[in-house]
């Protein structure tokens, strides 16, 4: 059958978004053509029609957005500099004086769900500044416009964030939200808490009983749903998220690969010590990963399951060690025992990629050249490291990336 020219112009947007994304830089539509894509797309999705007709029209991609994509914090900052922009002491009295103002509302959370109210105030505080930053225009956007410039011009994640716009039309939908409170970051994380779309759809609840599930004004529904996001994805109640540690000289940094789980029983038997002030759970069904963020120089964690759940809400380990530092000392625990090596010289970007891409080059695979070190890179350098006769603590810095290239084969 031969298309006819007309309707295969009117049908080349929607193609291109069910493709999700896939060679979307070479395909990709201009944004009138997507956001026309975009709303039958919504529509076919069970979103009335002229909600998603209303939401995209006569919108103009907000040029604040596609920039931002390169310059998240929480993988381009040094993890300290990351971490004491959000545990500073003005944060953590804020935070105890949230957790005396809503502590009734909290001790119900917490009974409702199992997760630790620390925890809660935690990232509330990391996301928000408490929900200082919500009515602040210099910081939150409207989602929808946001969103619609991401899905039709970041070809390498179009179709994610096609998916988390088609949320935010099915939240305006079915009538939870208006698109003028419907506001959030740059990527399109909303409220107090900072929920993506599509983890509001799954996570959001009532908990203040008025019949919306409103994240940007209640905070009772914010705090519960965040918990209710943590419990689904596996939060152990009563258990903590890690704690950090002291190591032995000579210690086997091998050993901190993040992913062998050992009891707290046998890592005291390798030599490690608390450093926080509070002893190792007793009992052989504890068990944590070891993970040295700054290498040997630097601080050391045992991280227990509870910490993989943390990072189901942003990836970033500097991100996840915020959180749980933040709900350590919001808790009245104390700074961490071993500082950073402050002086060293974080890598740009393009320094990540090349460190990645020369990694794989000598047989030590990365699990990606996208700049992010995770991980798989950090293994890959602890390869490199073990085989080049340095501590293999899988760190990434200035000094390292000067061995790898001194490696390297010459182009």
């Amino acid at each position: 059958m031969r298309l006819d020219a007309t309707l295969l112009r009117r049908l080349l947007p929607l193609l291109v978004l069910m493709a999700g994304g896939a060679r979307a830089e070479e395909a990709q539509p201009n944004f009138e053509q997507c956001l026309t894509g975009l709303a039958r797309l919504a529509e076919a999705r069970g979103v009335p029609a002229a909600t998603a007709r209303d939401a995209l029209k006569d919108l103009a991609p907000d040029p604040a957005v596609l920039p931002a994509t390169k310059t998240q914090a929480e993988f381009v900052r040094p993890v300290w500099d990351y971490i004491d922009a959000s545990v500073t002491p003005e944060k953590i009295a804020t935070g105890q004086a949230k957790l005396a103002e809503w502590a009734e509302v909290l001790g119900r959370i917490e009974a409702a769900y199992g997760v630790d109210r620390h925890i809660l105030v935690a990232f509330w505080g990391v996301e928000s500044g408490y929900g200082s930053v919500l009515d602040d225009p210099k910081i939150v956007r409207p989602v929808i416009p946001a969103l619609a410039t991401l899905a039709c011009q970041d070809g390498s994640r179009a179709g994610f964030w096609r998916d988390e716009l088609l949320g935010a039309l099915t939240i305006l939908g079915n009538g939870d939200a208006d698109a003028a409170r419907m506001t959030g970051s740059w990527a399109g994380a909303m409220g107090h808490t900072q929920f993506m779309p599509s983890a509001y759809l799954k996570h959001a609840v009532d908990f203040d009983g008025d019949g919306k599930r409103d994240i940007w004004r209640s905070v009772p529904d914010a705090l519960a749903s965040t918990a209710n996001f943590l419990k689904s994805y596996g939060w152990r109640s009563g258990e903590g998220w890690g704690q950090d540690v002291s190591r032995p000289e000579g210690f086997d940094y091998r050993l901190a690969d993040e992913m062998t789980e050992r009891s707290f029983s046998e890592w005291a038997a390798l030599g490690l010590k608390p450093a926080g002030g509070k002893g190792f759970p007793e009992g052989a069904e504890r068990r944590a990963t070891l993970v040295v963020p700054a290498g040997a120089r630097g601080p050391a964690f045992l991280l227990e399951p509870n910490f993989r759940v943390i990072l189901r809400y942003n990836t970033a380990l500097a991100y996840a060690l915020t959180v749980a530092h933040l709900s350590d000392r919001l808790a009245g625990g104390p700074p961490f025992g071993r500082d950073w090596p402050r002086g060293d010289r974080m890598l740009t970007n393009d320094e990540r990629i090349d460190l990645q891409t020369r990694l794989e080059a000598l047989g030590h695979p990365t699990g990606g050249t996208d700049g992010k070190v995770g991980p798989e890179t950090r293994a890959a350098i602890r390869a490199f490291q073990s085989a080049h006769g340095l501590v293999p603590d899988g760190y990434a810095e200035a000094s390292l990336l000067d061995k790898v290239r001194a490696a390297s084969p010459a182009p």
